[in-house]
């Protein structure tokens, strides 16, 4: 379409996937930062422990961090966090290693206690490595995300290029009925001239005739009667001039009706395109809503600030249907149920109904303009 920006469709080509890097990045960052301060504080956990020699140090950061490292919900949705734990001297407490067999195994209560103090006095030394792999739910979702994003404002720009594609089809349809009332009036001059000529031509004839009769009689009104003969013969021929140029007119007036109607049926074919295409995108996008064939032509037929609107309605529609401020409530014939009335963008109606499963149906998108209509269909609604 000449009104779809190729710099725009590039730039929602391009900036999906560098904002989906860039926001990966920085989501490693801010859970790194986040992951650190919660391990140095759920490092040691209760001391009591270990100040009595009940627990060694190591074991207790073992089990502190393994049970942190549990609880992150985040981890089954791809998040890998590498924990290091050291003392201030260099002595690894996690991730636990294998003990030599022949080090000696302290049970003394006082001597684990001690080393415990020892070693949280000279501090401890926490590291947190976040990783973000590619490819997992939570970097899909991200990218997903940035996409529909991207994908929403293309959308938004090619229903403004639709709007002026159907501003412009409205002026040639206008421009066509100027063109044939003018081909009307032309045809109807075109008529009047020729029953102008034929009653010149039969005028003519007569003349002739009577010149005939009256040439012996009247020799010195021969002249006069020659020259009302060259006046009609001439006026004839401007007849006949005048004529010809109508009818090249006429023609040139149906070539471009016909293009303007070839242009118009183009124009239809393309309205009837958007229609589908809001149909199948409301189906992929609102999954809790029935839409009726209705509700997308009418829809179709907003302007794209009136779209934008009554598309918050149905997306409210679609998650929270409680919330919906309804107008008024719209009742059929007997026995054929409620409706309701919504409004938007001032000028713009939306009605829908619900079923015995509290599920929602929106049977008409209109204006104030369309309600006297919308209210009757909704009559005949079964």
């Amino acid at each position: 379409m000449k009104y779809l920006s190729f710099k725009i469709l590039l730039s929602c080509i391009l900036l999906p996937p560098l904002l989906y890097v860039f926001s990966v990045q920085g989501l490693e960052t801010w859970l790194q930062r986040k992951y650190t301060r919660q391990v140095e504080q759920a490092c040691t956990g209760d001391t009591a422990p270990l100040f009595s020699g009940n627990l060694r140090l190591r074991d207790a950061v073992s089990a502190n961090i393994d049970r942190f490292l549990r609880n992150r919900r985040l981890t089954a949705w791809g998040v890998r966090i590498g924990v290091t734990v050291t003392t201030a001297g260099g002595l690894l407490l996690y991730p636990p290693v294998i003990e030599e067999p022949h080090a000696p195994l302290v049970s003394d209560p006082m001597k684990i206690a001690a080393e415990n103090y020892r070693l949280m006095q000279a501090g401890l030394r926490v590291k947190v490595q976040v990783t973000l792999a590619y490819n997992t739910l939570l970097t899909n979702a991200i990218l997903a995300f940035y996409i529909l994003f991207f994908g929403l404002l293309l959308y938004v720009y090619y229903r403004k290029g639709a709007h002026r594609v159907r501003q412009e089809a409205l002026e040639k349809n206008r421009e066509i009925e100027r063109l044939k009332s003018y081909e009307e009036k032309r045809s109807r001059g075109l008529k009047t001239l020729q029953t102008e000529r034929q009653r010149l031509s039969a005028e003519l004839e007569g003349l002739r005739r009577k010149v005939e009769r009256e040439k012996n009689r009247a020799s010195r009104n021969e002249d006069q009667m020659i020259e009302e003969i060259v006046a009609l013969e001439k006026k004839i021929a401007e007849n006949i001039a005048l004529q010809n140029t109508q009818q090249r007119e006429i023609e040139s007036l149906t070539a471009k009706i016909q293009s303007y109607e070839k242009r118009r049926k183009r124009g239809e074919k393309h309205k009837a395109k958007s229609s589908d295409a809001a149909a199948r995108r409301f189906k992929a996008l609102y999954k809790n809503l029935t839409i009726g064939r209705r509700a997308v032509e009418g829809f179709a037929e907003l302007t794209d600030d009136m779209q934008i609107k009554a598309e918050e309605i149905i997306h409210q529609l679609n998650e929270e249907p409680d919330s919906v401020p309804i107008k008024r409530k719209v009742f059929g014939k007997k026995g054929m149920g409620t409706f309701f009335e919504v409004l938007f963008a001032y000028n713009g109606r939306l009605y829908f109904r619900k079923g015995k499963d509290q599920g929602v149906e929106i049977l008409a998108i209109g204006t104030k303009n369309s309600q006297t209509r919308d209210l009757e269909f909704l009559r005949k609604v079964p």
